[in-house]
């Protein structure tokens, strides 16, 4: 554990669940935690925001201890310097935007308001109450007075739920940006696919009540022993790359990844050196045994298969872990392939055999990370 990062090991009873979860939070970046409706992802939160005290165990960011019941240590919430975002805004009605944000707001923050309302790109909301606000826009406004109380770290409870499309891409751009420029951990609860792997840095998986994994997002993703607790997850892969050039006459854009293989996508309205994530789909993944010119797929990546899935009775599908031109799932990156058993048996894979992923250009989805800690 990194200096600032957060130990959480924790009992409590809910009800019918027992929540025993044992979490780590980097220092920095954002930790998505993961899991569907009665988990126990919400319940955690509280725990480590001292909304709600555990049965047992102990919270510390670093030396800081917050709960500990073998030690009778007990901090109470206002106490721990947590900002937390929940699904409403909880704004105060009869405060302008400004009031809401200076609110509480201590001494040693003023100086970064101008800077946090121009990160959450609110200046223009300042003088509006909340009722005349949009959802995004509350939601923005609800995550600068949490930055203005000077949080050591950010706990956002599914702040994108209710949000339209439109809506949900704007905030998770401004929580990109968030994530980017303030040197905080966050702690990112959702139960959507889509949005997690677009910003997660670390992903934590919860299921009735406990952590059945954790680790850095894309290596979970390749993991076949976790796909019943994935959901949405196991139709993607997700791949960091770098732009390197822009061809304006066929309007494409050309990326790196870090084995050096490049890429083609539609025209990207991004600097070159810009760092993106991207999610590929499985069902846009393709497999041939040596690159073509004469096919139209303009991405063809050379990989290895590092790992074949056990397909289950009955199915007609296989799962395939590729590692990219010989660097590892673990230690680099990696892509995730199914076909059909059929495919398979013709084509005569087998682990340890170089392959060629042909990915469509059009198959690609982007988003910009926070940088590696």
């Amino acid at each position: 554990m990194t200096a600032n990062g957060l130990t959480c090991d924790v009992v409590k009873q809910l009800g019918c669940l027992r929540l025993e979860a044992a979490l780590e939070i980097p220092a920095s970046g954002i930790t998505a935690l993961f899991g569907v409706s009665g988990s126990g992802k919400t319940s955690l939160l509280r725990l480590i925001a001292g909304l709600d005290r555990p049965d047992e165990g102990r919270i510390a960011i670093h030396d800081d201890v917050f709960f500990d019941a073998a030690q009778g240590r007990w901090v109470p919430p206002h106490r721990r310097q947590l900002g937390v975002v929940f699904q409403e805004a909880r704004l105060f009605p009869h405060y302008r935007v400004r009031g809401n944000l200076t609110y509480g707001m201590p001494t040693a923050a003023r100086s970064r308001f101008a800077s946090i309302v121009e990160l959450l790109g609110i200046e223009f909301l300042l003088e509006r109450f909340p009722g005349t606000l949009s959802g995004g826009e509350a939601r923005r406004v609800a995550i600068g007075r949490a930055l203005l109380s000077a949080p050591r770290m950010l706990l956002m409870d599914e702040p994108l739920t209710g949000l339209d499309g439109a809506r949900k891409q704007e905030l998770l751009h401004y929580i990109l940006r968030l994530a980017r420029e303030i040197d905080i951990p966050i702690l990112y609860v959702s139960h959507d696919p889509q949005e997690l792997s677009a910003i997660a840095d670390d992903l934590a998986i919860i299921d009735q009540g406990k952590i059945r994994a954790h680790d850095r997002l894309e290596r979970l993703l390749m993991r076949f022993d976790l796909t019943e607790h994935l959901g949405g997850f196991d139709a993607i892969s997700v791949l960091d790359a770098w732009v390197v050039g822009h061809d304006a006459s066929y309007a494409l854009s050309y990326l790196r990844l870090a084995d050096g293989q490049q890429l083609t996508l539609p025209r990207l309205n991004v600097d070159l050196g810009t760092r993106l994530r991207l999610r590929i789909p499985v069902r846009d993944v393709a497999l041939a045994l040596a690159s073509s010119p004469a096919i139209s797929y303009r991405n063809q990546i050379a990989a290895v298969i590092e790992e074949v899935g056990d397909s289950e009775p009955g199915t007609s599908a296989v799962e395939l872990r590729l590692k990219l031109n010989g660097m590892g799932g673990t230690n680099g990156q990696a892509l995730r392939a199914r076909l059909t058993r059929k495919s398979f048996d013709e084509m005569r894979l087998k682990k340890g055999m170089r392959v060629v992923a042909l990915v469509r250009s059009v198959a690609f989805d982007t988003s910009q990370p926070p940088p590696q800690a």
